[in-house]
């Protein structure tokens, strides 16, 4: 089986909190980013968006073959990485014709994909490269399971934000039970008696397999086409997805209150696309 060089990044976000909340104390580009909804766009340290930062640093772990999926609408998005000239990554892009749900996104991505495993990551997220690199050494479909401690710790995600989160349940080696989004106090702590629980950032190494299973799940109570009811999809079939633990941070940009964490955070951050 070759390596894994392809990732799917999640860019079509509408950012529905992040237009609707108060301004923070944001530069006028910032301000103009989250009143468009373009949470990846978003100027931080360097002056250039999140999402490039993202991307050097999924680039730094092997993955050259960027998919993003954008909306219709992401013009910006699209003319912005069409006037650049990366040296280690390849963009292309593959439009989602309706914010259906990340399920429905990754399925955009379908031709992108092929024959081949991929990463899919939300593009509003900055992974640490160490878990993606070990995730990526994993022989089959894999996620990485990042401890609350972890996060909390390495990254600008409070204790109180933890808990909306999707928790992994894993079996005794380590295997993907089942994902259990928004967990009462009372399933965390029935989950938590045989250890802590991992916490999905939605960070995953899928196949074709994946592909199929996002274009024949229900939507969700909420509408959507949701990747985790596609995961849910793959394991009634027995197809084993193993959880990679990583004790590091994952940068999220999911509300104007993350920018200012952000940026300092990656200040002297490089940007090598």
């Amino acid at each position: 089986m070759g390596s894994v060089t392809k990732v799917v990044v999640m860019a079509r976000g509408l950012g529905s909190r992040m237009r609707r909340e108060a301004d923070a104390a944001l530069t006028n580009e910032q301000a103009a980013a989250a009143a468009s909804g373009a949470k990846a766009m978003m100027p931080v340290a360097s002056g250039r968006p999140f999402l490039d930062h993202v991307l050097t640093h999924l680039a730094d772990a092997g993955l050259v073959d960027v998919c993003l999926v954008i909306g219709p609408e992401h013009t910006a998005i699209r003319d912005y990485y069409d006037q650049l000239d990366p040296q280690r990554v390849r963009i292309s892009f593959a439009e989602q014709a309706q914010p259906r749900g990340t399920a429905d996104a990754v399925a955009a991505a379908g031709e992108f994909v092929g024959a081949d495993r991929f990463v899919v990551v939300n593009g509003d997220n900055l992974y640490p490269t160490a878990s993606v690199r070990a995730l990526i050494a994993e022989p089959g479909l894999a996620t990485v399971g990042f401890h609350p401690d972890g996060l909390v710790t390495h990254s600008n995600i409070p204790v109180d934000r933890i808990r909306a989160f999707a928790l992994l349940q894993t079996d005794a080696a380590g295997e993907l039970v089942n994902i259990v989004e928004k967990p009462t106090a009372e399933v965390a702590a029935a989950l938590s008696v045989a250890g802590t629980p991992l916490i999905s950032m939605n960070c995953w190494l899928l196949g074709p397999a994946a592909i199929e299973a996002c274009g024949r799940i229900e939507p969700s109570p909420r509408g959507e086409f949701e990747l985790a009811d596609a995961v849910r999809a793959l394991l009634a079939d027995r197809v084993p997805i193993s959880v990679v633990p990583s004790q590091e941070g994952v940068w999220d940009l999911s509300s104007r209150g993350d920018v200012q964490a952000v940026t300092a955070a990656l200040a002297g951050d490089r940007v090598a696309l």
